[in-house]
């Protein structure tokens, strides 16, 4: 999206919020003193996220046993999950990080850096950036201002029990905290404040929030109190929601361990490409260090592609042998297709500049067309935030161009008019599709 609205000539910002404290982060750090024994990525050998997250699954495990235990000696599920003994240590550890601790900080501060190592190696090899990264440790502060204005102003109310409230009733919600009777924040009271400083920061017309639709409620909340409160910026919030994805296999859970790591999914659609393309047998006169390059262009466009081509809203199954198939509704089929028209254009050269005398054929106005409608299709993508139109549009210009080839010859034309207006139509052809995957975050190649 940032690219699409880049590209329509928005000035765009890139942030992310990384979620790096609270009880979860604990749990990992409980495991790694518990059953860690001194091992890093360095002395593992794996990626520091890789590293942290197997904690957080032996964390599970632990509480789980626990909890089973528990159960055995006569307490009920509910209270045994509540005196597991390593919650209990956990809860603790969350206090002495907010109590700043020392000791509980300088772990946490190495665990988190571990993270944020890995983060970092995924990002640059999947092609994704931030401009700023906002760490939640450094905002879950924010917003408590905003709870002593909404007070003062009588948009938000106390509870007899001390905790502040905000009643959305009248907007088809229900009433929502936002601060808890201790004094401590709630997500939506770091949110406010976060909304601020971001506006404060960059004085943006609008922020685009994007973030799974199981938080529809939660935006909807945060942009209400935003108006409620009377903020320039409230009516530029906006949620762009997506659906989950899940895998042929189900949904993937972390506490469980049933995920599929970012980088071992890239892998997996790195060998796919491998050996979809040997099939095809037509790069013997590659370097090993472009076939490695050219299987990388086609997994990650493979992977992009398949995400992308789905509403964003829709939930989806990812199937990885299906999104690399070289002839249906896939990134490689338009990747393919612009590597097939550069190799058009170095066997004819330039065209010559003439007048077109004769009519256009049906699939070559029909082409030429569809060339005319990529400002159309950008600017409906960007105002509906939809990059699936984009991923649609590209995929039916591919499959156009492939039936126009199929019918008319390029270097065999009929004349030398048509010769020339095919090679345009082979030249703009390849540049839209370009531009078009560009923004998708796809790279084509010149050759296949």
């Amino acid at each position: 999206m940032s690219a699409i609205l880049e590209k329509l000539g928005h000035e765009v910002v890139k942030s992310c919020v990384v979620n790096d404290r609270g009880i979860h982060i604990c749990k990992s750090m409980i495991a790694w003193q518990r059953f860690g024994n001194g091992e890093t990525p360095d002395s593992t050998g794996l990626k520091g996220d890789h590293f942290v997250g197997h904690y957080y699954v032996r964390f599970n495990e632990a509480y789980k046993a626990e909890v089973d235990n528990l159960i055995s000696t006569g307490l009920t599920k509910e209270k045994a999950e509540q005196e597991a003994p390593i919650l209990k240590a956990t809860q603790q550890m969350l206090l002495d990080w907010e109590n700043g601790d020392p000791a509980t900080i300088e772990l946490w501060r190495t665990m988190n850096g571990w993270v944020y190592a890995g983060f970092e190696q995924t990002y640059q090899r999947i092609g994704a950036d931030f401009k700023k990264t906002y760490y939640e440790s450094e905002t879950y502060l924010l917003g408590k201002q905003f709870v002593e204005e909404g007070l003062r102003s009588g948009v938000f109310f106390q509870k007899p029990d001390g905790g502040t409230w905000i009643d959305l009733a009248a907007d088809g919600l229900d009433e929502k905290l936002v601060l808890r009777k201790d004094g401590t924040s709630v997500y939506i009271t770091q949110d406010l404040g976060l909304a601020q400083q971001k506006y404060d920061e960059f004085k943006y017309d609008q922020s685009i929030y994007v973030i799974a639709d199981e938080q529809n409620y939660h935006m909807k909340v945060l942009k209400l109190i935003l108006q409620r409160l009377q903020k320039p910026y409230a009516q530029g919030i906006h949620h762009l929601s997506y659906g989950m994805v899940e895998l042929p296999s189900g949904r993937m859970k972390s506490r469980e361990g049933t995920v599929v790591d970012a980088d071992d999914l890239v892998d997996e659609m790195i060998e796919v490409a491998r050996k979809k393309t040997e099939e095809l047998g037509k790069v013997k006169d590659f370097s090993p260090d472009e076939l490695q390059e050219l299987y990388k262009t086609l997994a990650l466009g493979a992977l992009k592609f398949y995400l992308l081509r789905v509403d964003p809203k829709k939930k989806m199954v990812f199937n990885p042998e299906e999104s690399i198939d070289f002839q249906g509704f896939t990134g490689p089929f338009v990747q393919y297709t612009h590597a097939r028209i550069k190799s058009i254009l170095r066997k004819t050269g330039e065209a010559e500049i003439i007048s077109l005398n004769s009519a256009l054929l049906p699939l070559e106005k029909e082409l030429l067309i569809a060339l005319g409608q990529f400002s159309d299709q950008m600017h409906q993508a960007g105002s509906e935030q939809n990059p699936s139109l984009i991923a649609i549009y590209v995929y039916q210009l591919a499959k156009l161009f492939n039936s126009f080839y199929a019918a008319h010859s390029v270097m065999q034309a009929e004349s030398p008019e048509k010769r020339s207006l095919r090679i345009r139509i082979c030249e703009q052809t390849a540049r839209v599709l370009g531009e078009a995957m560009a923004v998708l975050g796809i790279r084509v190649p010149e050759r296949m």
